[in-house]
């Protein structure tokens, strides 16, 4: 319904309009009146009409000032003027307020009838638009969700001035001012004994996100795979403090039920500027690289790293050896489930965990690097693949060993030996990925006709959690899930458009869009016309 409100000083005139015209029958809501504007402008800001009728001459506040007082607080009323003067500075003042119409007395009520149900019109289509707008952007928001990705990956390079981190910040709804920032990274991972599996691992990584965006003053953003960056704001450091543990918590609560879910964070340093959030940055990853070493759902902080390795300068620290299974796990664990940006923080910490002084024995050093380089080996062979793909530097186990000349070359030899070797194991995931993508487009192709289609359905039927399916989707397509699905629903419309004799609506519904009205809106926004100017192109 249309509300509608009446301010008229004269009351046989007030009456008329109020009774004269079935309001209701016509499809609007009659919700007030008064004589005057200093006594309508209260009821205005309570009913908050769509329509708004008023006299032009009246005692106390007149129309033009009571429209302009409304105007000021409530742009979208529209707001209709009777006036019984017939000069043109008055609607030249009431054309630069803003007002809709302006009729000259007397006026019937089947003209003012008229008036109304036209500027009804109006607001109807202007409703239709913002609700259609509404759900292109509700249907749009994986790709604000990538942006704010892209965002967050430029301000840890400093790529962008404060300015630019601002603005681009304020168009993917994020506000990134605030006089402390504390960066948190956390993951979770299956283990444990539960039967779960990975259902309990896509249930529980979608609470978390959920839940994170929950967050008062904390930004959300993802780290694949299946992993997080929270970026705390806060008033000061022990409210960025406070605000962690708090984080900690109901991360903690969320995971318990899982007996086979596993999590760990790692924490970074206060920061006081955006350009330094890079630095907690860097300090959160050297944390979290405390996973490997570590035992599960742990955070650490950047002092806990520290007692990570305790121990006493001798010259060859035997407790600090561990057995060959012992390490061959810990290796193995960090090829499965590290990344390429954490090779350098891994190798640093399975220094200082073995401790420097036994790395200074030549005979040590070539002991590690060969059990190394058998443990990548052996990673790669479990993958079923072939470990001649390594560039000769990773495969030359003579090149390997000869080249741990000290201890600084014998990290560096085993950063690049892990480097080369994830990125054969993401080569080969992505190979794996390929065909649960090419699930999902046929999925899709075959099932776009259904309405409820969604970001999360498709991820469900391919069992991997919507953030994740969302990036390696567009990783390896470069388009969205919902612009792939848009594309693939157009491109059917088209062909319908152009070879059947279907209405635009029954069109629409075949390819999934319920409401005929957004299926013209969103072809004529992604197509560049509406779809009777496409079919009739091509008649010309």
């Amino acid at each position: 319904m249309v509300k509608v409100f009446l301010v008229e000083d004269e009351v046989v005139m007030r009456n008329g309009i109020k009774n004269n015209i079935p309001w209701t029958e016509e499809g609007f809501e009659f919700v007030g009146e008064a004589s005057d504007g200093e006594l309508a402008y209260p009821l205005i800001k309570k009913e908050k009409p769509d329509i708004l009728i008023t006299d032009i001459k009246m005692p106390f506040m007149d129309g033009l000032e009571l429209s302009r007082i409304v105007k000021n607080e409530f742009p979208q009323i529209k707001i209709l003027i009777l006036s019984g003067y017939n000069e043109f500075d008055y609607a030249k003042k009431a054309i630069d307020i803003g007002v809709t119409r302006y009729l000259l007395k007397p006026v019937s009520s089947a003209k003012l009838l008229e008036a109304v149900k036209e500027v009804k019109e109006q607001i109807e289509k202007e409703r239709e638009q913002e609700q259609m707008l509404e759900r292109y952007q509700r249907e749009m928001e994986e790709n604000i969700h990538l942006e704010q990705q892209k965002l967050w990956h430029a301000l840890i390079a400093n790529r962008l001035s404060t300015a630019e981190l601002l603005e681009g910040g304020q168009k993917v709804g994020m506000d990134f001012t605030a006089p402390a920032y504390l960066v948190f990274l956390f993951k979770v991972t299956q283990g444990g004994e539960s039967t779960g599996g990975s259902r309990d691992f896509v249930e529980v990584s979608e609470k978390i996100s959920q839940t994170a965006q929950g967050w008062a003053q904390v930004l959300t953003f993802e780290r694949s795979p299946e992993g997080w960056v929270f970026l705390i704001k806060a008033q000061s450091d022990a409210e960025a403090a406070k605000r962690l543990r708090q984080c900690a918590d109901e991360l903690d609560s969320l995971t318990k039920p899982y007996a086979s879910i596993e999590y760990f964070g790692g924490v970074g340093t206060v920061a006081h500027r955006l350009g330094d959030i890079g630095n907690s940055y860097q300090e959160a990853c050297k944390a979290f690289a405390g996973r490997f070493f570590s035992e599960p759902n742990r955070i650490i902080r950047p002092e806990d790293v520290e007692k990570l390795h305790n121990y006493e300068q001798e010259k060859i620290d035997i407790s600090k050896i561990r057995s060959k299974k012992s390490e061959r796990e810990l290796v193995d664990k960090f090829l499965r489930s590290g990344t390429l940006e954490e090779v350098h923080n891994f190798t640093a910490e399975y220094f200082r965990d073995i401790g420097g002084q036994n790395y200074q024995s030549l005979l040590y050093r070539q002991y590690v690097m060969m059990d190394l380089y058998f443990s990548a080996a052996d990673f790669l062979e479990s993958l079923k693949i072939d470990g001649s793909a390594l560039p000769e530097s990773c495969r030359d186990i003579n090149q390997i060993v000869g080249g741990a000349v000290s201890g600084a070359e014998m990290q560096k030899k085993m950063e690049n030996l892990f480097a080369e070797t994830i990125k054969l194991r993401d080569q080969n995931s992505m190979k794996k990925y390929g065909a649960v993508l090419e699930e999902a487009r046929r999925f899709i192709r075959e099932n776009y006709q259904r309405e409820e289609m969604s970001l999360n359905t498709v991820a469900s039927r391919v069992n991997i959690s919507p953030s994740y399916f969302s990036a390696i989707f567009s990783a390896e397509t470069g388009q969205t899930f919902v612009e792939y699905l848009t594309q693939v629903r157009l491109e059917k419309a088209k062909e319908l458009l152009m070879c059947s004799h279907m209405r635009t609506a029954e069109i629409g519904y075949e390819v999934g869009y319920k409401d005929s009205h957004y299926f013209s809106y969103i072809f004529k926004k992604v197509v560049g016309c509406s779809p009777k100017e496409y079919k009739n192109r091509g008649k010309e």
